[in-house]
């Protein structure tokens, strides 16, 4: 199974791989990022292009074409499953916090 490789995405992971839902070159991916958190989640060049060199090489996201000198990139099929995967992972968490904290918040 897919999650065996990375069994947590980190925030910059997830939101790399859900911009890739749709192809995109690096620069987009990174507003696609930043627009998707208002702001809160900011990666840089360096960062983007150290994971997309190992989602490439772990076959989680390929190159498709290049934009001139822009190379544009989109999630394989594994890509997907570990985007799905990590989604279900992360509304558990959200679902079990509700479950214990229930309206607590509102207090």
């Amino acid at each position: 199974m897919a999650r065996k490789q990375l069994q947590n995405l980190t925030e910059p992971m997830y939101y790399i791989l859900l911009s890739l839902v749709e192809p995109k070159h690096g620069y987009g991916i990174m507003k696609q990022v930043e627009k998707t958190t208002d702001g809160r989640v900011k990666v840089g060049a360096g960062t983007l292009y150290s994971l997309l060199s190992r989602f490439e090489k772990e076959e989680i996201v390929c190159q498709i074409g290049s934009d001139g000198t822009k190379k544009i990139y989109k999630l394989t099929s594994k890509g997907m499953d570990i985007l799905a995967a990590e989604h279900q992972r992360l509304k558990q968490l959200v679902d079990d916090g509700i479950n214990i904290l229930g309206g607590q918040e509102d207090e």
